[in-house]
């Protein structure tokens, strides 16, 4: 991990049309993330597109506290990147994505988060970032290899 954020890349045995599928599906990520156990698009939205929203149901760390995140879909290249921002608009407080990148038989899967480099977000990196760190690449590596397992039976 570098900065103020992190990630961890899955080859997975399957196009990258199959795996942005699951990635950028919101409504799905109840069935892959450790942390957030449901989202629904909001405003309108049906589907992935720049600028689209939705809200994540997060239960921080597995345990608590629960709250909903709104979410703003920030880069959308079908097959290639899916990437959303979370906090309210033009505020956000992070940004998470997925990366595809065909390779071999499969595809490489980069599921990444960094913190907007705000002062009062750098203070609370040097607290709790590695804390936070590990908790982010935990989580991250089991949604992907939650993913692997439907992509690839």
């Amino acid at each position: 991990m570098t900065g103020l954020g992190g990630k961890v890349d899955l080859f997975m045995r399957a196009a990258p049309e199959k795996v942005w599928d699951l990635v950028s599906d919101v409504t799905r990520i109840g069935e892959f993330s450790p942390e957030t156990f449901e989202a629904e698009w909001t405003h309108g939205a049906t589907g992935p597109a720049v600028g689209a929203r939705f809200k994540g149901h997060v239960k921080r760390n597995g345990v608590g506290p629960t709250y909903w995140a709104p979410c703003t879909v920030t880069t959308c290249v079908e097959n290639e990147v899916f990437e959303f921002a979370v906090g309210l608009d033009g505020n956000p407080l992070n940004t998470w994505g997925y990366r595809l990148t065909p390779e071999g038989d499969g595809t490489r899967v980069t599921e990444y988060f960094r913190l907007t480099p705000k002062w009062y977000l750098r203070g609370y990196w040097l607290v709790l970032g590695r804390l936070r760190g590990r908790t982010n690449e935990r989580g991250m590596r089991t949604t992907l290899e939650r993913m692997k397992e439907v992509v690839e039976s």
